[in-house]
């Protein structure tokens, strides 16, 4: 049997799968059995986490890297140490290897109860329908998707499916956000005006090759470039363009900053202000075109406003890569070092000075002297969703009702970053963009041949 009947059979038996063996909790002692597509950086960060759960145990790993896949199965000591609990070390042992994530589903089969993804953006769409229609609950690194079109699939997929799915954007429950939400949904400041985020860390992910030459360096024999490919058109092998962490700032696989940091700054937004997806946007400087993404865009977005905002409507803007601040943006004195990234939401008797991953505060400083800032909840993101797949619970970043939105918005972003200039307007429900029809061709795209999915790409 050659490699494509294999895996054509495969991909048809995947789809008569039944449901997942543990979809609530009727038999305690069972396990939850997890396999995990991408395994280097933030995929084996995901990885050791959900380990932490007593139930988890890992039945298998794909990674197209050969050595990637080696060190997660045993050989990566520093990332054994980050498990403290040697029984979850346990856990980890006897997964299956696997490069091809389609052949690891197909033949796991019912044995896998959830897979968790941490790829290159390009391929998340592609691994979760097919987990998805496989009846496996999800838990699916940010952004969720690479185009729009793959967004709202996606979403429909999930909701069909009736299984658990999470978002990975960490930061939406640590106790920093969930202090956040609870000042604005208290009324600290009043109801919402605007909000200013600003990003200006450096991208670690740029490539130190950005110009694309016809002839193919040498690929490694550790890494299948093929099934790093994926969907994405297929484009020679360069050393230092792409793998293993540099493909985030090129068109064909990443989705830039916006898709870095942006997911977590919208995510703490929209949690906040409860918001829907944005009715018009535009990117205000000179965007990007070609091959690669600007190392630093300035957007404008609006949104139909919510209870806890000011009016119909409310102003969003996002600033990267060296901006200078809104001189509106005050911080706490307290803060004595520059905060290079950040949230600013104004109210109306107040402001929340929010740095990426810490806490809020609020401002001005004299006005809330003695303020008693409301105990909140911790969580852990990834245990949480183990948790809710056992029970049969929505986790706290649903792809459908949340999830999916989310990325949506961002990836609105990314396209008026392409197309910069005059307004986008966007209709949500249409899914369309309504002024400038000839967008609406950015908000898909077919995959390669061989790798098509079918309703997705």
């Amino acid at each position: 049997m050659n490699r494509r009947h294999f895996l054509k059979q495969s991909l048809a038996a995947t789809a008569s799968i039944s449901a997942p063996a543990i979809l609530s909790a009727r038999s305690p002692n069972s396990m939850f059995q997890v396999a995990s597509i991408g395994v280097g950086g933030m995929g084996a960060v995901t990885v050791m986490s959900v380990l932490q759960h007593s139930k988890v145990r890992l039945v298998g790993m794909c990674d197209v890297d050969a050595k990637t896949l080696e060190l997660a199965r045993g050989g990566n000591a520093t990332r054994r140490k980050e498990l403290q609990d040697p029984d979850a070390a346990k856990r980890l042992e006897g997964a299956a290897p696997f490069h091809d994530y389609r052949e690891m589903i197909a033949k796991l089969g019912d044995s896998i109860d959830a897979v968790t993804i941490g790829t290159p953006d390009h391929m998340h769409a592609a691994m979760a329908v097919t987990a998805l229609r496989a009846k496996k609950h999800v838990y699916l690194q940010k952004p969720l998707t690479h185009h729009i079109h793959e967004a709202r699939i996606l979403g429909a997929e999930a909701a069909k499916a009736g299984v658990t799915t999470q978002m990975g954007t960490q930061g939406h429950s640590s106790i920093e956000t969930s202090l956040a939400v609870d000042l604005i949904k208290s009324g600290a400041i009043g109801k919402v005006k605007e909000i200013i985020c600003w990003e200006n860390k450096k991208a670690n992910w740029w490539p130190k090759v950005t110009e694309r030459k016809a002839q193919a360096d040498p690929v490694p024999a550790n890494l299948d470039w093929n099934l790093w490919l994926g969907v994405a058109d297929e484009v020679p092998f360069l050393d230092g363009a792409y793998h293993p962490s540099m493909w985030r700032s090129w068109v064909d696989f990443g989705v830039g900053m916006m898709g870095d940091m942006g997911c977590h700054y919208f995510d703490v937004v929209f949690a906040c202000l409860g918001l829907a997806a944005p009715t018009r946007l535009r990117c205000l400087d000179a965007g990007s075109k070609g091959d690669l993404y600007a190392q630093k865009r300035h957007l404008e977005l609006e949104f139909p406003g919510t209870l806890l905002t000011v009016g119909d409507k409310i102003k969003m803007t996002w600033t990267d890569g060296g901006y200078p601040y809104d001189p509106r943006v005050i911080k706490p004195g307290v803060l004595t070092k520059d905060t290079p990234s950040g949230i600013f939401f104004i109210g109306e008797n107040g402001s929340i000075f929010k740095p990426h991953s810490q806490r809020p505060w609020l401002l001005p400083e004299e006005k809330f002297t003695g303020f008693a800032y409301p105990k909140t909840r911790i969580a852990n993101h990834y245990t949480d969703w183990v948790d809710a797949c056992i029970k049969g619970e929505k986790a706290a970043a649903d792809l459908p009702t949340y999830g999916c939105p989310v990325t949506e918005a961002v990836l609105l972003g990314v396209l008026a970053e392409r197309n910069p200039g005059g307004w986008i307007e966007w209709d949500a429900a249409a899914g369309q963009v309504t002024n400038q029809p000839a967008l609406n061709a950015q908000l898909t795209r077919k995959y390669r041949d061989g790798w098509s999915v079918a309703g997705l790409g």
